[in-house]
């Protein structure tokens, strides 16, 4: 999963009949792969979220990415990854067999960069990198969530979670866990640490998660009407 050099990349392309698109697959590719980052630490999306809802790009490990899968072994079906950076848990997902896949990534140059890994591992046109804020996403349909972001937006998707994921369905998150969600099963140690968690059991009576729920529902409307 850790991204290959420059030569790594040169040297794989020495061995492979390119035709148009992949011209411009490598034209992508390697003229963003730098660039991608700068983007992505800099102006996510482009500035077009709101400053506390933006997150750095910072590209999972393959250790990350193996604990991930370790915790969805055992399930199926469609799988998304919020923020989905340069697509790797996408990919990693389709080949352990979730379909669809899709990474939803507000960064146009990393959903090339995705797009472009997909093509390299032959599995283009099979995963979906989709240019669009998760935040407007439905997610109703969704069994399996994949999570790699910073802990400022984790309280505004536990919400988005709580409302749109059936109980059924399984959140992994990478680096840095849910406030006050109780995880039924966590892999590795340190930076490398992902957690699963169960949606029934967060809205197990009781559970902080479901308390904060109920009280944001149980607060009167005070808008001042025009």
């Amino acid at each position: 999963m850790d991204q290959d050099t420059p030569e790594e990349v040169l040297a794989e392309f020495k061995d492979r009949r390119l035709g148009v698109g992949g011209l411009l697959q490598i034209a992508a590719g390697t003229g963003l792969a730098a660039y991608a980052v700068w983007v992505g630490v800099l102006m996510p999306g482009f500035r077009r979220v709101p400053l506390r809802l933006q997150v750095p790009y910072l590209p999972a490990s393959r250790v990350q990415v193996k604990n991930v899968m370790t915790l969805l072994k055992g399930r199926s079906g469609r799988i998304a990854d919020l923020g989905s950076g340069d697509g790797r848990i996408v990919l990693e997902a389709y080949r352990q067999g979730f379909s669809p896949a899709v990474g939803y990534e507000l960064n146009p140059w990393l959903v090339r960069l995705s797009n472009f890994h997909a093509w390299r591992a032959g599995h283009s046109g099979k995963v979906s990198y989709l240019r669009e804020d998760l935040w407007k996403v439905s997610l109703a349909d969704c069994k399996n969530i994949t999570v790699f972001l910073a802990p400022s937006v984790l309280p505004l998707l536990q919400e988005k979670l709580m409302t749109e994921l059936s109980s059924d369905a399984l959140v992994v998150a990478g680096r840095f866990p849910f406030p006050g969600w109780t995880a039924y099963r966590i892999e590795g140690e340190g930076a490398d640490r992902t957690w699963a968690y169960n949606m029934g059991a967060q809205r197990q009576p009781g559970t902080h998660t479901q308390q904060a729920a109920e009280a944001s529902s149980a607060q009167p409307d005070v808008r001042t009407k025009p």
